[in-house]
């Protein structure tokens, strides 16, 4: 967690008084990734798992999809002080090639403004095809799972300042969760530790943020064969529509023991669940 935060000065005022303190807020910085020695991108990130964030981001910009397409991903010598731990060189296995100009025009088009949302969709279906996932659950598989991310996220409760994803299994057990500053890189991180651990493709699997749901986090879903994405908060209409031509189901507004479903809505079996699943998902989240 020390990566992660930072400890600062600060001055509180309440009840009309102010006084000096300290504040623990979350740390931002950037991180270069070179791909053979050439600068890809520069993604603004809170540091740690830096190798899951750099695997995730070329699994979801579609430059590799198996572990052993990447020979190494290490950090490279600072030339300066505030470049340390800050770039990534990647060198990826013989054989594995790329067009560096081709993507660097994706990752310009994906980051500009006023960009046709329909030409956006096209693009991201031509390499991750539409999704055949015959995954099903029930509405109350869902109800817990923010409380069970909640619990995994050390960073936000000292900071209040993280966003998190997480990645849970047909039976809603969390089978990892990581934070970040952005919640892109914060599924760029769970993505890549599935790659890392040889269990991409994704099928079968819930991810979950903690925040709203933009394209491009469905866009990232998709990528990684994910069938449902679940959130807190809303989703944009770019993500919902996304949705619907991907084939993803989309679970937003997680809140209680309420959601609204949007995108490949059969997903979320009706109303009446698994008799079990109630009482499992209960005895999860009850205290001690």
């Amino acid at each position: 967690m020390s990566d992660a935060t930072q400890d600062v000065a600060l001055r509180r005022y309440a009840g009309g008084s102010g006084a000096p303190g300290r504040d623990a807020v979350a740390r931002e910085e950037p991180l270069e990734i070179r791909l053979g020695g050439v600068p890809l991108a520069v993604v603004m990130r809170t540091p740690g798992d830096d190798r899951e964030l750099t695997l995730g981001f070329l699994t979801s910009e579609r430059v590799v999809e198996r572990p052993d397409q990447v020979e190494s991903v290490r950090h490279c010598q600072a030339t300066s002080e505030e470049a340390e731990g800050n770039v990534v060189q990647v060198v990826l296995a013989p054989g594995v090639s790329v067009d560096l100009d081709r993507l660097r025009r994706n990752l310009y088009a994906s980051s500009s403004c006023g960009i046709c949302g329909k030409a956006t969709i096209e693009n991201a279906l031509v390499d991750a095809p539409p999704l055949d996932d015959p995954a099903r659950f029930a509405p109350d598989f869902f109800y817990g799972l923010p409380v069970r991310l909640e619990a995994s996220q050390v960073a936000f409760a000292k900071t209040g300042g993280l966003h998190a994803a997480g990645l849970f299994d047909a039976r809603g057990e969390l089978l990892v969760a990581r934070e970040d500053v952005g919640r892109h890189n914060a599924v760029d991180k769970v993505v890549g530790w599935a790659l890392d651990r040889g269990r991409f493709p994704l099928g079968g699997c819930v991810l979950l943020v903690s925040g709203r749901v933009s394209y491009e986090i469905v866009q990232k879903a998709l990528v990684a064969r994910v069938p449902v994405v679940a959130a807190v908060s809303a989703p944009s209409s770019l993500a919902i529509e996304f949705a619907q031509q991907a084939r993803l189901t989309l679970v937003a507004f997680l809140r209680g023991r309420s959601l609204n479903v949007y995108g490949a809505a059969e997903r979320v079996a009706g109303l009446a669940s698994d008799p079990g699943v109630a009482e499992r998902a209960a005895a999860r989240d009850a205290p001690g």
